[in-house]
């Protein structure tokens, strides 16, 4: 049997000791405002830091670079939260990774390090190329970088050699001419941070509804009479947010919360610009139900709120939207019966949740004449994400949530244009239509096969298909399934390019000639030939708005992702009749060739965008338009109750990835979690306590944590603490990525190619102790 084991190594820098203390005040408040002081402080930017922090997300100013939660209605004099202004300190840090830096480190010095302190070193500065003979990056011009991608992309046997990945980061208008230069050379290879978080939304919804985005727009969360948050942690993920959920409590809106881990903003939160608050150090609670649902067991809780309508609506109750039934969807004969078939026995044995609350939360629900539901993650990153969306979209249809006010579906993304990326053409599977606008518009014939997404492109590289990857933006190496394979095929690659802000993992496991390229932060002032340029992004709820940075750029070496972009398209298309100069001078050209491709949505663009609040793109289900083949909204049949759950072993649990209060994606800001109560350590595994003396584990075990497959690897990660946390039996979580490298490639959702990181099966190893002499080792130590 073939073996794959965690290959991080050890932290070189002083760990302070890890702590393990329950948080026991609200969420937000106080600690909140002294967080935000602190990385102000860490990063010495408190008075740059604050000036930027008064112009982001504002009119006028740049989006936040962390999530894509929507500016408010109303105005505020701060719009911005905790994580906000971690990601904005740590951009506009004074720290910088220089030439020097590079020379002090070689490459596998620089592995032995954590990705917290990794972040921690800065901004990078100039181009830099990898050195084989000394293990080192070493500067090169920025002619020369393009000169040597253009060389490799014009060697390679078929385009289809090279994988072309994007981050949820990049603007509009790069990601369009990134699209289209990609579609010229010659494929549609386009992996995305999408694929690992929201595909399933793009790919599920639309054959339940038409579009594969959310439905409501900000104004929908005033006019709610309840809400639905579906397996996200609100606080930690999208904090801006908790002002709406705060100002429906004070309502008196009922907010329904599902998710396997009680997370400390959803019960209760302190509004940080709230002067009362913050004065008498009150809070407001916001789960009005929390339902302690078992990891996977979602769409039994959701079959089990279905249940108890159709059985209400049997017994002559008034609790269907008949007529919105009738006129706007089809299918619902299939899938009420379907439902009515199941056992409560069965719906609350898998779901964890007993029917006394699932019957609760279906009240919640009728009484309710608009609803607003919300998902994140921990609904998307199973093996059927897609179909469980779907479902979700179903159960509003029971009452006619779309198309009217206070109601629809809302998927929290988290990127801060992930949904525009997609929009503008970041799409492995482009319809035909969109291919022939390109070929109308720009001249060329576009490929029409399909390309790769996330799990095929690794597919490709561990194959050794694929020879080039060039990423704008991210830490796609860590962000991945498979962390053993994806390291050693990442390493064979003859070209790795990453285009980036901060030194990250992605930098130090490279291909034979490897890249790093820093580019403009979204926070920094683009000046080009023609003044400065804004750019414009697209949030989690179809409101596209213009950004432009406020700060001087970090170093005068910089390049905008836009020009580095078609400098790249040039030097490998030299023939190109594309005008990729006349791009970078001036960014309002590439906004009138988005309205050209897309006419229905994109139209008037220039002139739309000069709104200072932005405009919405057109969602048809607004308007009780259903782009389906049926013409109507569509009830889609997800067989039994829990499908991902195939796995007999007795002693399975299902883990749960997740990432801590101090982290974004895969960019860590610190070592602690504090509304978990974690401080100095990233290998924890949540577990309750009554799981954890079912296995006959003591207080803070150490363990090892397998993955349950029958693909003859071994995926195992060691040296992990167990903390008491209320988890549902059967159910445990842990950080990404140090748990990635027990997530299988194959263990993906099969409708979008989206990893399964919220259900993996694992099993706990408990580490024992041998004596050797008077030596005393762990099992793994000794092995």
């Amino acid at each position: 049997m073939s073996e794959t084991k965690d290959t991080t190594t050890s932290d070189t820098e002083p760990r302070a000791e890890p702590r393990y203390k329950p948080y026991a005040y609200p969420a937000g408040g106080w600690g909140a405002a002294k967080a935000t002081a602190k990385v102000l402080l860490e990063q010495s930017v408190v008075g740059k830091g604050s000036r930027a922090l008064l112009a982001m997300n504002k009119p006028g100013g740049f989006k936040c670079p962390s999530c894509a939660f929507p500016d408010p209605d109303r105005e505020k004099t701060l719009e911005f939260c905790e994580n906000g202004a971690k990601a904005l300190a740590v951009e506009a840090t004074k720290k910088r990774v220089t030439r020097a830096f590079f020379a002090q480190h070689t490459v596998t010095a620089l592995m032995a390090q954590s990705d917290y302190w990794l972040e921690e070193q800065g901004r990078l500065t100039e181009p830099m190329r990898y050195e084989p003979e000394t293990d080192r990056y070493v500067p090169l011009s920025w002619d020369d970088a393009y000169a040597m991608i253009g060389a490799h992309l014009r060697a390679l046997d078929h385009p289809d050699e090279a994988e072309f990945y994007t981050s949820g980061r990049t603007s509009n208008e790069a990601a369009f001419l990134y699209s289209i230069f990609v579609r010229q050379y010659g494929t549609n290879n386009f992996p995305d941070c999408s694929n690992m978080c929201h595909e399933p939304t793009s790919r599920g919804l639309p054959h339940a509804i038409g579009v594969g985005k959310g439905t409501i727009v900000m104004a929908d969360f005033d006019h709610a009479e309840a809400i639905f948050i579906f397996g996200q942690n609100t606080g930690t993920n999208s904090p801006r947010m908790m002002t709406n959920l705060v100002d429906a409590r004070k309502r008196n809106v009922p907010v329904v919360i599902v998710n396997p881990m009680p997370e400390r903003a959803l019960i209760r939160f302190a509004e940080p610009q709230d002067p009362v608050q913050m004065a008498t150090f009150g809070s407001t609670a916001i789960a009005s139900e929390f339902v302690h649902v078992r990891v996977g067991g979602d769409l039994a809780f959701v079959k089990g709120m279905v249940k108890a309508i159709f059985e209400r609506a049997a017994a002559g109750e008034d609790v269907l939207d008949r007529a919105f039934l009738a006129e706007h969807t089809h299918g619902m004969e299939a899938w009420r019966d379907e439902i009515l078939a199941l056992n409560w026995e069965d719906i609350t044995r898998v779901s964890g949740v007993g029917e006394e609350q699932i019957r609760r939360a279906a009240d919640i629900y009728v009484r309710s004449n608009a609803t607003v539901l919300c998902f994140g993650m921990g609904i998307t990153q199973h093996q059927n994400g897609a179909r469980m969306i779907q479902q979700l979209a179903a159960l509003l249809m029971l009452r006619g949530n779309f198309g009217k006010p206070g109601a629809g579906i809302a998927p929290i993304r988290g990127h801060s244009n992930v949904q525009g990326d997609r929009t503008v053409g970041i799409d492995e599977k482009p319809s035909a239509a969109y291919l022939d606008r390109v070929r109308e518009v720009f001249g060329f014939e576009p490929p029409r096969a399909w390309g790769h997404h996330v799990v095929e492109s690794v597919e490709a590289m561990i194959a050794g298909r694929a020879r080039v990857f060039i990423g704008l933006g991210g830490n796609f190496i860590h962000a991945i399934p498979e962390t053993a394979l994806a390291y050693e095929a990442m390493r064979r690659l003859n070209l790795t390019v990453g285009i980036a802000t901060k030194l990250n993992r992605g930098h130090l496991v490279h291909g034979r000639d490897a890249l790093i390229l820093p580019v403009i932060a979204r926070s920094e002032i683009d000046r080009q030939a023609t003044g400065e340029q804004f750019v414009t992004i697209e949030d989690a709820m179809s409101n596209v708005t213009s950004s432009r940075g406020v700060l001087e750029p970090a170093s005068p070496d910089l390049r905008s992702e836009v020009e580095i972009v078609c400098r790249i398209a040039r030097a490998t298309l030299p023939e190109s009749r594309i005008p990729w100069e006349s791009y970078i001078g001036d960014y309002g050209l590439i906004r009138e060739k988005i309205a050209d491709i897309y006419p229905a949505i994109y139209a008037d663009f220039p002139e739309k965008i000069k709104n200072p609040k932005g405009f919405h793109l057109d969602i048809p289900p607004r308007r009780r338009v259903w782009n389906t083949p049926t013409g109507k909204a569509n009830f889609l049949l997800l067989p039994g109750l829990h499908v991902d759950d195939i796995v007999t072993d007795a002693a399975m649990l299902r883990l749960s990835t997740i990432r801590s209060h101090d982290q974004y994606n895969t960019t860590i800001y610190s070592n602690s979690d504090r509304y978990r109560g974690i401080y100095n350590d990233r290998m924890v595994l949540f577990l309750s306590k009554a799981e954890r003396e079912a296995r006959g584990l003591p207080e803070l075990a150490k363990v090892a944590l397998e993955t349950i497959s029958t693909d003859g690897l071994t995926r195992r990660v060691e040296g992990l603490t167990i903390v008491d946390y209320p988890m549902p039996r059967g159910s445990v979580a842990g950080y990404y990525p140090e748990l990635n490298p027990l997530l299988p490639l194959t263990h993906f959702d099969e409708i979008s190619g989206t990893p399964a990181a919220k259900s993996i099966p694992v099993r706990i190893v408990p580490l024992t102790v041998t004596v050797t002499g008077e030596e005393t080792k762990t099992e793994s130590e000794a092995a």
